[in-house]
């Protein structure tokens, strides 16, 4: 039986990762560089995407955007209020998006006018790991309000990210965070990835994590 419940889990991962293949390809032919931006409710994830939309504009890019949540539209509107085009890609029960929503996703966008496509998974810090979306780099969002300990709660996060980013550093002395820890447990799982420090609400450290980003 229990031989039975890993082949189900493989062949659902296998089928997945076809389809986030079609999807970087799709992204790729259409000449979409796609960002997947992971973290916990509350981390930073939408708010990011409100604060890269205007920069790319500067630099004359055009943003897209498929905001996954398990219900509701609440990301969708805040994401749809920068201007930028946005399918609402609602899990039903699920805690993570996957391959398959997200190409149904790509398929209501008009991807000839996107340059960059940000896919803001579903608030976990666990369920999305295991399921690749097709995405180019992956962006794991964190708040220093989760606590310092967060990271090492959470290893795979960081061992399948591209960029990590320590949201909220203005907080971090009043909900005794610290953020060298932090920053420390992320290159003990990902001794490559860059670490950036952002406070959102103004905008501190975005600019800095846009170029690594389009790098």
């Amino acid at each position: 039986m229990h031989h039975i419940d890993v082949s189900i889990e493989q062949d659902v991962f296998d089928a997945n990762n076809k389809l986030a293949h079609k999807n970087y390809h799709t992204l790729r032919d259409n000449n979409v560089r796609g960002f997947d931006l992971l973290g916990a409710v509350g981390s930073g994830k939408t708010a990011l995407i409100e604060n890269l939309v205007p920069l790319l504009e500067e630099k004359g890019l055009h943003a897209g955007a498929i905001a996954g949540d398990v219900w509701g539209d609440d990301d969708f509107q805040r994401i749809v209020a920068t201007g930028i085009p946005a399918v609402n890609a609602n899990t039903g029960k699920e805690c993570h998006l996957d391959a398959h929503l997200v190409e149904h996703s790509l398929e209501s966008l008009p991807l000839k006018d996107i340059d960059v496509l940000f896919i803001e998974n579903v608030g976990n810090m666990v369920c999305p790991t295991d399921f690749s979306l097709g995405a180019e780099k992956r962006i794991v969002v964190i708040s220093t309000t989760e606590g310092d300990d967060v990271v090492n709660k959470h290893p795979m996060m960081f061992r399948n990210g591209t960029i990590a980013v320590i949201n909220k550093i203005d907080l971090a002395e009043y909900v005794g965070c610290r953020i060298n820890r932090m920053e420390e447990d992320i290159h003990r799982y990902n001794p490559i990835m860059p670490v950036f420090k952002t406070d959102l609400k103004t905008g501190e450290g975005v600019s800095e994590l846009m170029d690594e980003i389009l790098r």
